[in-house]
């Protein structure tokens, strides 16, 4: 091998590597932006699920608990604000951790009436809603983690180079308050 061809092989290592680093950094960062917005999808459709189980909740009680009305009232309320924002995952978080709060006060209602507690159908709606409620976690684990891997790849040196440059930025975690998740309803059978 002569000296020129040397000299193409260090000038090709020089340039090449650094770009197919560039090329496989900015692919990772795409591939996660989409394990991101897969994953958020899947807590979209386990949070429709929760509001749909809402409504038939409050219209079970409503029949038990009717002088009750302002609970009922306000459960209802914050079941439609959750389910209209379009926002970030922070502020969804906000409105889920109020929403829970509130179901958790219909809960709490619903100790009141021992024959509320025995109802075939409010049994099943709270059973729905409990598993309901462990799939949004189990969905809001995979979404934080792929967040967190976004987060880590698009703040540390050298990928937050190719981050700032292709305009990838760090994400919201999707977390509730911690009085928010014990509301999660649990039947006893």
């Amino acid at each position: 091998m002569n000296g020129f061809g040397i000299v193409m092989i260090v000038v090709a290592v020089v340039v090449l590597v650094p770009l197919v680093w560039v090329v496989v950094t900015y692919n990772r960062f795409v591939r996660l932006r989409q394990h991101i917005r897969e994953s958020w999808s899947g807590i979209d459709v386990e949070l429709k699920r929760r509001y749909d189980l809402i409504p038939n909740l409050v219209e079970t009680v409503k029949g038990y608990a009717t002088h009750e009305r302002e609970v009922l009232e306000r459960v209802v309320e914050l079941r439609n604000a959750a389910s209209a924002n379009q926002g970030s995952a922070e502020s969804q978080a906000a409105d889920e951790t109020e929403l829970m709060r509130s179901v958790g006060r219909l809960f709490a209602l619903a100790e009141g009436y021992p024959e509320l507690k025995a109802d075939r159908n409010f049994l099943a709606l709270q059973k729905e809603l409990s598993n309901t409620e462990d799939r949004i976690a189990a969905t809001r684990r995979f979404y934080n983690g792929n967040v967190r891997e976004m987060n880590q790849l698009s703040q540390m040196i050298p990928t937050s180079i190719i981050a700032s440059i292709f305009g990838f930025k760090p994400e919201s975690f999707f977390e509730l308050s911690s009085d928010a998740e014990r509301v999660v309803p649990r039947v006893e059978v």
